[in-house]
């Protein structure tokens, strides 16, 4: 296991790999399953092993909005800024590709910031990245008409899977840029007319975004 971990995360150091092998508890789920819920509370720090999480903020309305993704080498920093404050999630995370989660309980967080310099590092740069995904989130809904947002949300997508067929429906982009499927069909058959996209059946391709 110690192999694998560095192999994952190859900046952490031998003295915190064993610390993590010690306590920490390895976890597998499905795609489609809730790993986390608006409102509970965290129990555990989340490493991603394997597979491909998604970050949603929920609205009052049940609308779910897309925020980033999480993948192999990355942690969710809400799961570690709840553990500092002990206080409830106000993300829902959720699995879209099989996934093996690498779970460290909470209380050895802040014990792990103070002994092990490279799980402090970690940390910060979990934040730092973030952080500057959620920006780019922001700035996307403030500055950019719907156009532009859906553009945004399409080269996200294909960054994070490193493919250009994006198994996404218009319905579910729609419901991620909390709009209608209607304007998303809308837009990207305009978006197809000028050769950015091909649409087919139950996917995108992208062309030349």
């Amino acid at each position: 296991m110690q192999d694998n971990i560095h192999q994952i995360f190859s900046s952490f150091s031998k003295e915190l790999i064993s610390d993590i092998e010690e306590n920490g508890s390895f976890k597998n789920f499905e795609t489609g399953d809730i790993i986390m819920r608006t409102g509970q509370y965290i129990k555990n720090t989340v490493l991603i092993t394997k597979g491909k999480i998604k970050i949603y903020r929920e609205g009052e309305n049940g609308g779910e909005f897309f925020m980033y993704y999480l993948q192999p080498g990355q942690a969710c920093a809400i799961s570690m800024i709840c553990a500092t404050k002990n206080e409830k999630s106000q993300i829902m995370a959720k699995v879209v590709e099989d996934a093996e989660l690498l779970m460290v309980p909470l209380p050895l967080m802040d014990k792990w910031m103070m002994q092990h310099r490279s799980w402090y590092e970690f940390v910060i740069e979990t934040y730092r990245s973030r952080f500057e995904e959620v920006l780019e989130v922001v700035d996307s809904i403030a500055f950019r008409a719907m156009d532009e947002r859906l553009e945004f949300y399409l080269k996200r997508h294909r960054d994070a899977c490193g493919c250009n067929l994006l198994k996404l429906s218009h319905q579910e982009i729609g419901t991620e840029l909390n709009t209608s499927r209607e304007v998303i069909s809308r837009l990207l058959k305009k978006m197809e007319q000028r050769g950015l996209v091909k649409l087919h059946r139950n996917n995108i391709e992208l062309l030349d975004l």
